[in-house]
């Protein structure tokens, strides 16, 4: 795998030069790193990189991360709905396989993990089938590095062999799987234990040692054993590790019951290694209990006594939380007697619970230190379980089987920890902290397992422990027991009373310019849970129900200023600049507030210059996102309600959407569109100069080059075509965006936003207009058909055609397809239209096709001919199909009042892609307006159809149409009184 040096050298400089804090030369950089990824070779020459000695350490890891990255989107991947454009070349992938792993063995640590990682994004797609020779070679590889007594050696293998295997922990369970597994356990199994072996005799040989840095690589090799293990074990038990479980089980018990020199206890190394045997016992108390019986009143004892000890280990939290996630395994299981006791119970209470639920002095040094990962690991969950969520967890688990025990124990402990703080509250607070965090936890929601423990009379405890907190006069004090407060607020605030909840919230707002950062963040995160609760409303006269906001305009508005206020002063807190739960309360109340006046003008101010500061570096995605979302939020409620205001939108926003634009800040593009698009809505033409010359940038072939943005180019396309549909006639524009509609159908990725084009086109422009290029139309779409026929393309096809002649008629429909070859029309229908009908999905969707197909049915005259009665028949068929299909489905539909801007994708860094910003636009025009009822547009115009030919269509229907769908039809016939004769 030979790459020139300069090559590599150039490579390098633009890595350096992407982690460069010059924006200008870092958006350079990546840019021409985004130009050389589309060349063949490129993979190769960033992998050469990473593996090259003579390149810094910097660039090497960026070129690993690259590398990595690239095989993740662009391995060829057999299955997926991809086009064979968007892969790397199967030559390139030939050569990686073949180095792949011997390169992976000698990179150092920090790029080996991103190697390995690359390997299993490979192997996803090719092993084993693929890539037959990868795990022989590391079984290979394993016989020489444990014969040489290798553990360096050993460890890299080992973690490859965890990135590989790691798809069988979460894969969903099927034939293929299970046969790949069983692969893998036959070639591997065997190996794998000789190596668990090997490093447990090293272990076992130096357990005096009292240097941590020798133990080291051989804990961490039989914690990456155990990983594996873990790994084969996750889908059903293999024989392997049935018939060898003593060997495995002896050698897990030695690791939780032998202590080392206190130098090698502190360093961590054997917590992590009892803690990835927890893990182990978990997975065979839950899945393999009968198997594992046997062991199981011994592994309790020893978890049980690793709790008990006392050790200054960085790992034992981790060590306790995943001990204490076994105990709660045990506990909820048909062993649960094994605690039953009283004294057992308290022993619990007290040793585990208690001690692990009060705050720590890690817990403060987070709060203060890092109140990101502090709110992470507190509120949202994370990967990384707590001590006191697990502690929790015991009880609740406890509790599912002896609930009225756990409720006593706990109620009496919540009791001495109230009257605790209430015997010095400025040395206690922590009691009352713990206290109000057992309510929640044993409080929840009923479904969770033990859920719903009533410990405390929850309105008392509500007014009493609550609310004094909320409304302190010392609010700013003991900021750790106030976000706690918050947190359970935020818990339960579906309780709240909606009378109480307003009359606490200008308590809550004042905790908005609380100086700490989790406490705002708690406060903004409560007003925007509470803002979005819905309440199951009956609809009258039938029997479902619909879901309605609970709080509306109208409550919100007396309080929306000073939220607002409070949120801009927050966001200009250290380290809260750019926080997101900040913003995401600040989109939700812009959203749904009344806001006018001065305020507007502040406010959209405020996010300007926010969003001006960001473009220096746009780091944080989920606050940017909101800040989009703020900003049309704003342009939306009030826009709407005072068309007055869009010139101080215009004034405000264009320079910064310029910015975004003339700097390429590619982050930004598909939002910047968004905005523009919903400015272009609110305008009255004839449309500005600066909107024309817009325009002009929107029918660029160069604009539509980015993927990402041409979801919202079509938005704003389709906004623009609203206002000024004459002008795409003029200057060849109608031409040249049909050609950007070809390009975009040629790929499955883009197609999508194809088809929307093309219906907005259909939807805004006259056939006059539209004729002389409905050829290429349909040319082009069913060029594409012959090698597209997944059903999500003929779906939009079906979609497309059912527009075509709702707004032109069945005949414009029929006549034009047929010019392209004769009788081409009635294929399509046939092959295509008819089976596909009954998939459609979506509401707009659904009305569409159906009415659309009904029109052809009784008025298109290729279907009335006596020789069509058979695809007569099948139409109707898939018709009754689609909305018997449909009223089985038939949710409630919600309107969208932004509420789907709660939640995009977390990622840990920035990519550009298209996020719709809910607040920029209102839900699709409906064309059919007129047709209020569907299914009573279909059946009475099958009435009067039948009426003109009686006798006719009964026994087409009787042929052609299935029996149950021939059932639905007649109680549809009997539903609206009308008679198919």
């Amino acid at each position: 795998m030979e790459v020139a040096p300069e090559t590599l050298d150039t490579l390098a400089g633009w890595l350096a030069q992407s982690l460069s804090p010059d924006a200008a030369a870092r958006r350079a950089a990546e840019k021409s790193i985004d130009s050389a990824a589309s060349s063949p070779g490129f993979a190769l020459a960033i992998l050469a990189l990473a593996a090259s000695p003579r390149h810094d350490l910097q660039a090497r890891l960026a070129a690993s991360v690259q590398f990595k990255n690239l095989l993740r989107s662009r391995w060829p991947k057999p299955d997926a709905d991809t086009d064979a454009a968007d892969h790397l070349p199967a030559s390139d992938c030939a050569i990686i396989k073949t180095h792949l792993l011997q390169l992976l063995l000698t990179a150092p640590p920090l790029i080996q993990a991103q190697l390995s990682e690359a390997l299993a994004a490979a192997a996803a797609s090719d092993f084993p089938a693929r890539w037959e020779s990868l795990l022989p070679s590391i079984v290979s590889s394993f016989g020489t590095a444990v014969n040489a007594g290798d553990i360096a050696a050993t460890n890299s293998l080992l973690a490859a062999v965890v990135s590989l295997f790691s798809r069988f922990r979460n894969a969903f369970d099927n034939n293929a799987l299970r046969l790949d597994l069983k692969y893998c356990l036959d070639i591997f199994a065997a190996p794998l234990l000789e190596v668990f072996l090997f490093a447990s005799r090293r272990l076992q040989a130096a357990a005096t040692t009292a240097n941590p840095l020798e133990l080291r690589p051989v804990f961490e090799c039989l914690r990456l054993c155990c990983e594996i293990f873990y790994s084969l074990n996750s889908i059903d038990l293999p024989e392997f590790f049935e018939d060898n479980m003593g060997q495995w089980m002896t050698e897990f018990r030695a690791f939780l019951t032998t202590s080392y020199s206190p130098p090698v206890e502190a360093d961590g190394a054997p917590d992590a290694l009892r803690a990835a045997v927890c893990d182990n016992l978990q997975l065979y108390m839950e899945k393999y209990e009968e198997e594992f019986r046997g062991y199981l009143k011994e592994f309790v004892e020893a978890v049980w006594g690793l709790l008990m000890a006392q050790t200054a280990s960085p790992s034992r939290a981790q060590l306790a939380v995943t001990a204490i996630r076994f105990l709660t395994t045990v506990a909820e299981s048909v062993h649960h007697a094994l605690f039953g006791s009283p004294e057992a119970m308290k022993q619990i209470c007290d040793s585990v619970v208690v001690p692990n639920l009060r705050l720590r002095d890690e817990d403060e040094e987070l709060f203060e230190g890092n109140w990101v990962e502090y709110v992470r690991r507190d509120s949202e969950g994370s990967d990384a379980d707590t001590l006191r969520r697990a502690a929790c967890r015991l009880l609740r688990g406890l509790a599912a089987n002896y609930r009225e025990q756990v409720a006593a124990l706990v109620s009496a402990q919540i009791q001495q920890m109230l009257a605790a703080y209430a015997a010095n509250r400025a040395n206690n607070w922590k009691e009352k902290d713990a206290a109000i965090y057992l309510v929640i936890a044993l409080m929840q929601k009923p479904g969770a397992t033990g859920g719903g423990t009533p410990v405390v009379d929850m309105e008392s405890f509500f007014t009493s422990v609550i609310v004094p907190e909320l409304q302190a006069p010392d609010w700013q004090s003991e900021p750790m027991l106030k976000a706690t407060v918050l947190r359970f607020l935020k818990e339960f605030r579906d309780q709240i009373p909606k009378a109480t909840a307003l009359a606490l919230l200008p308590s809550v707002v004042r905790f908005l310019t609380h100086e700490s950062n989790v406490v705002h963040s708690y406060a903004a995160t409560f007003i925007e849970n509470l803002l979005i609760i819905k309440d199951s409303v009956p609809v009258p006269g039938l029997t479902t129900v619909t879901r309605s906001p609970r709080y509306v305009a109208a409550d919100i508005n007396p309080f929306a200023p000073q939220i607002i206020q409070n949120l801009s002063t927050a966001l200009g807190f250290p380290d809260s600049y750019e926080n997101p739960y900040l913003m995401k309360c600040l989109m939700r109340v812009l959203g749904i507030a009344n806001i006018g006046g001065q305020i507007v003008h502040e406010i959209t101010a405020r996010l300007v210059g926010i969003l001006m500061e960001v473009c220096n570096n746009p780091k944080n995605p989920d606050f940017n996102h909101y800040l989009f979302e703020a900003l049309a939020a704003v342009i939306g409620r009030t826009g709407e309600q005072d068309p007055a205001l869009l010139p101080a939108f215009e004034a405000s926003l264009f320079p910064v959407l310029q910015r975004i634009l003339v700097e390429d800040i590619s982050e930004f593009w598909p939002y910047a569109f968004q905005i523009f698009a919903q400015l272009v809505n609110l305008s009255r033409p004839p449309l500005s100069q600066n909107y024309m010359q817009l325009f002009g940038v929107l029918l660029s072939n160069a604009t539509w080059d980015r993927p990402p943005c041409v979801p919202a180019l079509v938005r704003l396309l389709r906004a623009f075509l609203r206002k000024i549909p004459n002008e795409l006639n003029q200057e060849g524009r109608l031409p040249n965006i049909l050609a950007i509609s070809r390009s975009l159908l040629s790929r499955s990725s883009t197609e999508d936003s194809a088809f929307y084009m093309l219906n907005t086109i259909v939807e805004n422009v006259g056939f006059d207009i539209l004729n002389p290029y409905i050829s290429e139309i349909w040319s082009a779409l069913f060029t594409r058909l012959q090698t597209r026929q997944a059903v999500k393309f003929v779906n939009s096809l079906v979609v497309f055609m059912s527009l075509v002649l709702v707004k032109y008629g069945s005949s414009v429909l029929v006549s034009s397809v047929d010019a392209i070859q004769p009788n081409l029309f009635i294929q399509i229908l046939q092959r295509f239209w008819i089976p596909n009908l009954k998939l459609i999905k979506g509401a707009l969707e659904v009305k569409l096709t159906a009415v659309a197909s009904t029109k052809l049915l009784c008025e298109s005259a290729v279907l009335l001919d006596a020789a069509a009665a058979q695809s007569w028949g099948k139409l109707l068929d898939s018709i009754v199909s689609l909305l018997s299909r449909t009223n089985q489905d038939g949710a409630q539909q919600e309107q969208n009042d932004g509420t789907d801007a709660v939640d995009i994708q977390k990622t840990s860094s920035y990519s550009v892609s298209f996020v719709r910003l809910q607040y920029a636009g209102k839900s699709e025009d409906d064309l059919l307006k007129e047709v209020n009822d569907t299914k009573q547009f279909v059946v009475t115009s099958l009435a009067t159809l039948s009426a003109q030919f009686p006798g006719r269509f009964g026994p087409v229907i009787e042929q052609h149409v299935d029996p149950a769908n021939k059932s639905a039809l007649l109680q549809l016939c009997a539903a609206y009184n009308a008679n198919i004769v």
